[in-house]
């Protein structure tokens, strides 16, 4: 037996640091309220006011996702469908047999695996240099890196490099060297952020930190904020007054969450052939729905170009 396989079955839980990129924009609306120019807002901190991903969005889309995995490896002899049966949120009977049902829970059981809100990390903003992901101290916590940024520096930015004034988006900040900056590489790489992110995105080489105050003016006012038009379907042409505006995590941002998974063994359910066992277990049903996260995406607007969201890295199981 494995040392993982050995520390699995010693732990209660388990929890998995996943990070994701926006390869489109991301809209998880909040029902229509409008905020200043926008109609449909997106979900954001109730704190710090930052836009994010709830958890329950991302529950929901796992499940479906990983109930249409299952069922595309279904062979003839299975005689089980996961897909739509075990999509949405179970029979009242079912005592979690299924991995599905065992894993995202039904009507009498929350099921084993819990996710956390997907936070933004590095937030990708227009500059004259082209694209830089600023980040701020509290933003860096998640990925247990130690930043700070002193009272002396607070409406300041820092970066690798020369020092300088540096604009993010519409804001123009004085520059500092960032001395801390290959720890949080540092910290960044060991949960999958590296230089060689995706394709040909260099994201560590064009960080930028700023004071947790101003990253969240400089997200706010750098969503991406499209206008739409509803068309009637008989004339072709637009519908009086069905324009609206819509916001969005945009293309590029860079998101992490955690998924706790729990040890079926200290939970009741039918023993079958195709439960989950341990942790792993857990996790293996969770990850089953990355790919299609990438395909079809999470939020609203979808037939807009919205929603798809890839996972780059999974680790740090704690």
């Amino acid at each position: 037996m494995s040392s993982n396989q050995q520390q699995s079955q010693q732990r209660s839980f388990q929890v998995f640091h996943t990070v994701g990129l926006a390869i489109d924009p991301i809209h998880i609306g909040t029902g229509g309220a409008r905020l200043g120019r926008v109609d449909n807002t997106i979900v954001r901190d109730p704190v710090t006011r930052i836009p994010k991903i709830p958890g329950s969005s991302l529950a929901g889309v796992h499940r479906a996702y990983a109930a249409m995995a299952l069922e595309d490896a279904r062979t003839e002899n299975d005689r089980r469908t996961y897909y739509p049966d075990d999509a949405g949120q179970g029979s009242a009977n079912n005592d979690g047999g299924g991995p599905i049902n065992a894993v995202f829970g039904h009507r009498n059981f929350a099921g084993l695996a819990a996710f956390s809100d997907a936070q933004v990390v590095l937030f990708p903003v227009a500059s004259r240099e082209g694209p830089l992901w600023v980040t701020s101290p509290s933003a860096l916590h998640f990925v247990g890196a130690n930043a700070t940024v002193d009272d002396a520096n607070k409406n300041k930015a820092q970066r690798g490099g020369e020092k300088g004034p540096i604009n993010l988006g519409w804001l123009q900040l004085e520059a500092e060297s960032w001395t801390g900056l290959q720890a949080v590489k540092d910290a960044l790489k060991g949960f999958g952020v590296c230089e060689d992110l995706y394709k040909d995105l260099r994201v560590t080489e064009r960080l930028v930190l700023v004071s947790d105050k101003l990253f969240g003016h400089v997200v706010n006012s750098n969503l991406e904020v499209r206008t739409s038009v509803a068309i009637n379907p008989a004339t072709g042409a637009a519908e009086d007054g069905a324009l609206f505006t819509y916001e969005a995590i945009p293309r590029g941002s860079i998101l992490m969450w955690d998924v706790t998974c729990r040890d079926p063994r200290h939970f009741k359910g039918k023993r079958s052939e195709d439960a989950v066992t341990n942790t792993r277990q857990v996790h293996d049903v969770v990850a089953k729905a990355h790919p299609l996260l990438a395909a079809l995406g999470i939020g609203g607007m979808g037939t807009r170009g919205m929603g798809r969201l890839e996972v780059l890295a999974v680790g740090g199981a704690q």
